[in-house]
């Protein structure tokens, strides 16, 4: 039941130290927006939450009023959530703390924390966490999903190394979890989702990681062709120190975008290796001998590794969606090309292609539900979706792609690189799946939590 007035939520205002915010009272809008502009959020209440506390008053006042309630960071993939109208938003972007103990090499991180935050302070010490590509992602949410990161071939998904969390379940529990504590919640926690309780608190390991050497090669998009099947061919030869991804990009004509990218195509090939120049320099010479036009790599500080994969750096109007495949072959390239090519006029800002292997190898690296990934390369699109028209367009253009890609697909999905809903995707083998859905009976039996990648509890339909 949508909330249609204030008085229906009397109690939570009593128990909380953060603050509820209302249709019509200042400040909605802001605080119902997610970072994802395209996605239009209207909740029955959005609760800026500051403490564990506040999110187990929220979830015991939903439980009450027969609404939901989903957790939400900066909504960096929220469109999956879908319609919100029967639920509280739990903003956590006030619960932002972080804590670096150098001598465990170990962040404890509130839910709102964003990586940008955790990269600092960890960089302080001499240490980096497995962030993502992008500064401002949250860090539980990204690593709930899995997190995959440019070290990710060499340490494995960022789920693996969570070692406890804070959660408050669903019928409002507020438990510590770790592998001696409640183990089936701490193993479900680590790359299923965010379905099984809210992460208010999250530790996780921390690595020696100071420099590196990172950068881009581009070339015009016209050497697609010959640019991404050389790239696709030098992966087979890296070792696992080197994580890159293949792009094929459409800059639009826009001032705040620099030259020489503004209005241009590009193909680039993007590298974070964990090798000495020399040793980067002789590795990089196949992809070099292509003649990139422009050249950036460079001996870069872990903090300055947002800034490779150009995202955007605030909240955009944007539609995006992944898959993973088994391969790359020739056929494959030309199935991705005959869609997103030279020659086409195509919406996607961005199609990009990560290599894997390594780490995430299913086998490699003990974790918890998802701790691995069964694909060659994982594959993510994007463009902007400022209207109904440009959305339509966009859709369509991640439909084509998917539908060339078809024969190459892998049996599972990567959650964080899914941001579409109903396409019946598994993120993890039916077994796992199964386990999950248990774990769900346990600790939230009344699906009183929403995830952007939902579980059901086992024994509902």
């Amino acid at each position: 039941m949508p909330v249609t007035s204030p008085h229906e939520l009397v109690y939570l205002t009593r128990h909380l130290d953060g603050a509820l915010i209302l249709p019509g009272d200042p400040g909605w809008d802001a605080r119902r927006s997610a970072w994802q502009l395209a996605v239009d959020q209207r909740p029955a209440a959005v609760v800026l939450a500051r403490s564990a506390g506040d999110v187990a008053a929220t979830l015991d006042t939903a439980r009450a009023l027969g609404l939901r309630v989903a957790p939400q960071g900066t909504g960096h993939n929220a469109a999956p959530l879908g319609p919100l109208d029967d639920t509280i938003l739990l903003r956590t972007s006030e619960m932002a703390q972080v804590h670096i103990d150098p001598a465990r090499r170990r962040a404890r991180v509130g839910a709102g924390a964003v990586w940008a935050d955790v990269t600092a302070a960890a960089a302080e010490h001499g240490l980096a966490g497995l962030s993502g590509t992008a500064a401002d992602v949250g860090v539980v949410g990204y690593t709930l999903g899995g997190g995959l990161s440019w070290f990710a071939r060499s340490h494995g998904l960022a789920a693996n190394h969570v070692t406890a969390a804070t959660v408050v379940t669903g019928d409002g529990r507020v438990l510590r979890v770790d592998a001696e504590h409640e183990p089936e919640l701490y193993w479900a926690i680590r790359g299923g989702g965010g379905a099984f309780g809210v992460v208010t608190e999250l530790e996780f390991s921390l690595f020696p990681i100071t420099e590196v050497h990172a950068g881009a090669l581009y070339w015009p998009l016209e050497r697609a062709e010959a640019v991404l099947s050389g790239w696709r061919d030098w992966t087979a030869t890296v070792p696992d120190s080197v994580t890159s991804v293949g792009r094929l990009l459409r800059f639009p004509p826009l001032e705040e975008i620099p030259q020489p990218f503004r209005g241009r195509a590009l193909v680039a090939v993007e590298v974070v290796a964990q090798l000495d120049r020399d040793d980067a320099d002789e590795l990089l010479w196949p992809l070099r001998r292509l003649a990139p036009e422009i050249d950036t790599f460079a001996r870069t500080p872990v903090t300055q590794l947002h800034l490779l994969h150009l995202d955007p750096p605030g909240p955009t109007p944007a539609t995006g969606d992944g898959f993973q495949v088994t391969g790359l072959p020739d056929e494959a390239l030309t199935a991705l090309l005959s869609v997103a090519g030279p020659g086409n006029d195509v919406p996607l800002l961005t199609v990009e292609a990560r290599h894997l292997g390594g780490a995430l190898t299913p086998g490699a690296c003990e974790g918890g539900a998802v701790s691995s990934l069964d694909a060659a390369f994982g594959l993510f699109s994007g463009g902007i979706t400022v209207d109904a028209g440009s959305s339509a367009a966009v859709h369509a253009a991640l439909d084509a792609l998917d539908a060339a890609l078809a024969p190459w697909r892998a049996p599972t999905a990567y959650r964080n690189f899914t941001e579409r809903r109903g396409h019946g995707l598994a993120f993890e083998p039916a077994d796992v799946h199964r386990r999950l859905r248990e774990v769900k009976r346990t600790y939230d039996p009344l699906n009183l939590i929403r995830a952007n990648h939902p579980v059901r509890p086992a024994g509902t339909a």
